[in-house]
């Protein structure tokens, strides 16, 4: 039986990029379909308020990220730590990507603001703090695209630090093993990082933030570990198959 996700998108890629590059919601199943999973996606638009009927529409679902900020507190947000409280007690399992991430923290009580060393963007490597089987060979540490100015401030009763780094102390977070939760991006490629940092350099993002990603992500050796973390999503996600 194919494993139906729900994809509950907060956000979608800028118009200048969407052609090219597709939503949020769309690198999403062109990452789990180069990985080898044969997956059913069905996309629900948040932020402009369509929601799934209820939390046991989907098997498992996935939060996007958003050009939105949590601390917007937007009634579609209310609705969706809501929904988000819902499927966790469903035991369905949740995968939260960036805005997700955050939004999902603040769901659970943690404080999730600005941070005080400015934005994350480019190239972000994490320390693994926990043993993830999928990510084995990758000795200890995973490194993919981060896009982000807000940050999870405090850690959540409920969760558990999965990786870190010095930048980002809570940087990839385990609530049981119902929801798993990620500050970076496996659906951004090098290409569309390079272009995303491009299109932003100086509104949103000051340059002096964008120039040294860019100039990594230009490097001959630029890459993501983004296969092997969208192998240890899937494998989370498949324990929808038991409801």
């Amino acid at each position: 039986m194919t494993l139906k996700i729900g994809i509950l998108a907060t956000g979608t890629t800028p118009d200048n990029l969407i052609e090219t590059h597709g939503s949020y919601a769309d690198m999403f199943i062109k990452l789990f379909g180069q990985a080898g999973y044969d997956f059913t996606f069905i996309t629900f638009d948040v932020r402009d308020d369509i929601f799934p009927e209820s939390a046991d529409a989907c098997d498992a679902w996935i939060i996007t990220g958003s050009k939105s900020s949590v601390c917007d507190k937007t009634p579609w947000m209310a609705r969706l730590k809501d929904l988000i409280l819902e499927i966790y007690d469903t035991g369905r399992p949740i995968v939260g990507i960036c805005f997700g991430h955050q939004i999902v923290a603040e769901a659970f009580g943690a404080d999730v603001n600005q941070y005080p060393k400015g934005w994350g963007v480019g190239l972000h490597t994490y320390q693994l703090e926990k043993s993830v089987s999928e990510l084995s060979a990758l000795d200890g540490r995973f490194t993919l695209n981060a896009v982000h100015q807000d940050q999870v401030l405090s850690k959540p009763d409920q969760a558990e630090v999965i990786a870190s780094s010095s930048f980002c102390p809570f940087a990839a977070l385990q609530y049981d093993n119902r929801i798993l939760t990620l500050q970076a991006h496996p659906e951004f490629n090098v290409a569309f990082e390079t272009r995303l940092l491009q299109s932003r350099r100086d509104a949103p993002i000051p340059s002096t933030a964008t120039d040294p990603a860019l100039v990594e992500l230009n490097e001959a050796s630029a890459h993501t570990d983004s296969l092997q973390v969208a192998h240890w999503m899937a494998a989370f996600l498949q324990q929808g198959r038991r409801h």
